[in-house]
């Protein structure tokens, strides 16, 4: 077989479409570099090119290089070279076919997104607009509810929410390690370093408190009224999971689904998607009293120890409030660490508790924050980040 290191690179059209759908995969998310690109147009002189399969596996072989990309790939060369009978008709790919505006498979929109701005040419129109984006825009963006957003702005805020990181809140345990500047006498190790000198304690060795991050438990409201919160909030779990593995996330309306393996996938629209597909009442109505019960009886021993804390995201509305529901709220504080309620009415600036289920579950909160732009995230990635209040919750009071 030939070297291919010796190879010259091809030019022309077949060359333009490489390159173009190696822009495409890096506006994507892909690592793809230069050498990547130089790489794919010498393997591309070793393959039949009217065979779709071998381009496929040949491609991907260069461009692919973690298992998480496999599926953006693919969804990116099922897109890009769609149309087979004419080469050239790739360069003029832009706006996408109709067939691919089917239901999209995970990681799809972003790669039609991809496509749709830079194809093979990057438009630096485009581009330009988007850095020169006013400081006025991003304040508008950053209090924007999240309900009367475009799909241009969601999709501006999913890539803000995916660069959000929550420190790392330290929570002190009663284990011990070594530590020089321990306040612990650890004998036995003194004692076996003294042997070393004859049995002269010359260094005494300290033990000290070991920290560790606080387990975050997040119980998600998927009904109608908040599946588009929901949805970008997962976003944001997403995002704090890869820094942080202790997080639990559990997605309810008329039942209680554990999501929490489901949202460890790298990809997050691959994440998100499998997401969905766990839970069978998604935009449905709202059980919150027999959701927490739940909860509470099969998951509340497993995940809330350690002094977990726990993000209840949902508006409250509740068809059948009862005592029941009070009950299970107040289960829920006593166990855990901390319970921040978050919900999306608190937007409204004369917001009062008078719905019946809001009133029973509001005593039993530690913080009541709203959950409906970015700026309300930011706020509640401070609130974690600090120390939790003395007390309970009483800012707001139910309405008489």
């Amino acid at each position: 077989m030939t070297d291919i290191d010796h190879l010259n690179p091809p030019t022309g059209q077949m060359a333009d479409n490489v390159i173009g759908f190696a822009r495409a995969l890096r506006a994507a998310g892909l690592p793809v570099g230069p050498g990547a690109v130089i790489d794919a147009l010498n393997a591309i002189q070793l393959i039949e090119i009217g065979n779709r399969a071998d381009l496929f596996t040949t491609l991907q072989a260069i461009f692919v290089k973690r298992h998480e990309h496999a599926l953006i790939f693919a969804q990116a060369f099922d897109l890009f070279f769609r149309a087979a009978e004419d080469w050239k008709h790739l360069l003029d790919s832009i706006p996408l076919p109709d067939h691919a505006k089917k239901k999209p498979k995970p990681a799809s929109r972003r790669v039609q997104e991809a496509l749709s701005q830079s194809a093979v040419r990057e438009a630096p129109a485009a581009q330009e607009q988007e850095l020169r984006l006013s400081v006025s825009d991003k304040e508008i963006l950053q209090k924007k509810d999240f309900a009367q957003m475009s799909a241009a702005e969601i999709a501006q805020v999913t890539r803000a929410i995916a660069n959000m990181r929550l420190p790392q809140a330290e929570l002190r345990t009663r284990r011990f390690q070594v530590d020089p500047r321990g306040l612990k006498v650890d004998l036995r190790r003194t004692l076996r370093a003294s042997l070393r000198t004859g049995g002269d304690i010359v260094e005494i060795r300290r033990l000290g408190l070991i920290d560790k991050p606080a387990p975050i438990v997040a119980l998600l409201d998927i009904s109608g009224s908040m599946s588009e919160y929901t949805r970008l909030f997962l976003h944001f779990l997403h995002a704090i999971t890869d820094a942080r593995k202790r997080v639990s996330v559990f997605l309810f309306g008329t039942r209680l689904t554990n999501v929490t393996r489901a949202l460890r996938a790298r990809d997050p629209d691959e994440a998100l998607a499998s997401c969905t597909s766990a839970v069978e009442d998604w935009a449905g109505g709202t059980r919150i009293s027999a959701s927490l019960h739940s909860f509470n009886k099969l998951w509340g021993r497993r995940v809330l120890g350690q002094g977990a804390i726990v993000l209840l995201i949902s508006d409250g509305l509740e068809r059948e409030a009862d005592n029941k529901l009070s009950f299970e709220m107040d289960r829920l504080h006593r166990s855990c660490r901390r319970l921040i309620w978050l919900n999306p009415l608190l937007r409204f600036g004369g917001f009062e508790a008078r719905a019946q289920g809001i009133k029973m579950m509001l005593p039993h909160v530690d913080e009541f924050r709203p959950v409906h732009n970015l700026t309300s995230m930011e706020g509640l990635i401070e609130a974690l980040s600090s120390a939790p209040p003395p007390h309970h919750f009483s800012a707001i009071r139910p309405a008489a």
